[in-house]
């Protein structure tokens, strides 16, 4: 079997690095969250990472993010553009960014040509997730099958302010549903998730919620061809619709039968949704370190 491969959505990255998280020198050798995701997936058994990015910024990112992996993993690109679109959509004048993270993992049908892992570049998600991907695409048994690596509510909140997270709902260890809570926080020992119409929601904390980070088969590109067509049909005159991997997801499993299996992390997940939780992610990350799970130099 071919080795699976990692695709890194680092598209929302700016040509100005200096204030930006993708790029913030977390680790103890000045190592990104970027950095940990490559090494994990390496360890995992990936063997390609595709970073999809904007065209403008193809040439500093080759040099100051790419280069560093390229002795030790494949390494490709893609670019998600505003018009790549089937069919030969014209998207409208005024549009100015792209079709959000479906439309991401879309711009990468080129150059995937395994089974794939598809994450956010600056969040960190443990090692776990690479594993347990990795073994899902070598089971002969689940070759038709998608997956998800979830994370325990508590385990991804901030304790500066709420979050947004995708609630998974789950029958026999399948995915059935991911709703969307925009305001969650601690709350008396459980979690809270704060509605406008005041009918607030509580969770115990224990519950599996989607921090982005999936797995998928090659057929999925079959698919976002036609989910894609489809979403442009109905949406693509609106300024700001986007085509989520949720959607894509949430499609895939109610009008086309297609499974995803759960997986479930036990590992604590970082990222930096406020600028207060940066010392928070060093520490976890010099935490990790020091208890011997990375080396203190990744790259």
């Amino acid at each position: 079997m071919k080795k699976p491969t990692l695709v890194l959505l680092a598209a929302g990255m700016g040509s100005r690095y200096g204030g930006l998280k993708q790029l913030d020198k977390l680790g103890p050798s000045g190592e990104t969250i970027m950095d940990y995701s490559v090494f994990d997936a390496i360890r995992a058994g990936f063997g390609k990472v595709v970073f999809v990015i904007r065209r403008d910024i193809e040439q500093p990112f080759r040099e100051q993010v790419g280069r560093k992996y390229e002795s030790v993993i494949d390494v490709d690109y893609a670019f998600q553009e505003l018009n790549d679109l089937p069919g030969g959509f014209i998207p409208p004048a005024d549009r100015a960014k792209p079709w959000g993270t479906g439309h991401a993992v879309y711009a990468a049908r080129n150059v995937v040509n395994t089974p794939f892992a598809v994450l956010n570049a600056d969040d960190f998600y443990g090692a776990y997730g690479f594993k347990a991907l990795a073994e899902h695409f070598a089971d002969p048994a689940r070759t038709s099958e998608h997956a998800i690596c979830a994370f325990v509510m508590e385990n991804t909140l901030s304790e500066n302010g709420t979050v947004s997270r995708g609630v998974c709902t789950v029958k026999n260890d399948t995915l059935e549903s991911v709703v969307e809570h925009t305001k969650l926080a601690r709350y008396a020992g459980m979690v809270r998730s704060y509605r406008e119409s005041g009918n607030d929601v509580i969770f115990t904390g224990k519950e599996p919620v989607s921090m982005n980070m999936w797995g998928f088969q090659l057929s999925l590109f079959d698919a976002l061809e036609e989910l894609l067509t489809e979403f442009i049909q109905h949406h693509g005159n609106e300024l700001k619709s986007e085509f989520y991997i949720p959607y894509v997801a949430d499609c895939l499993i109610h009008k086309r039968n297609e499974k995803f299996r759960l997986l479930v992390s036990q590992d604590s997940w970082f990222g930096i949704t406020y600028r207060e939780d940066r010392d928070s992610v060093m520490a976890n990350i010099a935490a990790l370190v020091k208890a011997g799970k990375y080396p203190e130099k990744l790259f």
